[in-house]
């Protein structure tokens, strides 16, 4: 398999996210996925591009959300890049514990970690943060 890399540029507007899904469902469908895991990164890759696009760039149409895709040796791996000022997930409520059951948001986080094998997050000091996701194939 030769190692791919797709390199993408959205406004941040709410189109986004289904441009983004878009793009990562055809580059994911040259790997061999199962429907299920391709479901798992495109629930993923919704809420990150969701996450960018509200609440790091504020649907600022002068910010832009990068996404990068790779394929490396046996995984799928995509980067998530905003310009906002940057967060810290760890400050973000749980959303299974009973307090936060009927909330309508905070389940972005959340879906990431179950949906993909490794995701970590990375503040630029310049501005923006970076979420990266991992899928083991």
């Amino acid at each position: 398999m030769t190692l791919e890399t797709t390199e993408l540029r959205f406004p941040s507007h709410v189109e986004a996210v289904n441009q983004a899904a878009a793009a990562v469902s055809e580059f994911i469908s040259g790997l061999g996925v199962t429907e299920d895991v391709a479901f798992g990164i495109d629930m993923a890759v919704r809420e990150a591009v969701t996450n960018a696009v509200v609440h790091g760039n504020k649907l600022d149409g002068g910010k832009e959300v990068e996404v990068r895709l790779t394929n490396p040796p046996r995984a799928f791996e995509i980067t998530v890049h905003d310009q906002g000022s940057g967060f810290n997930p760890n400050n973000v409520p749980d959303p299974t514990q009973e307090e936060n059951i009927l909330k309508s948001s905070g389940r972005g986080i959340f879906f990431m970690r179950n949906f993909m094998d490794e995701v970590d997050w990375s503040v630029n000091p310049k501005g923006g943060t970076t979420v990266r996701m991992i899928k083991r194939l």
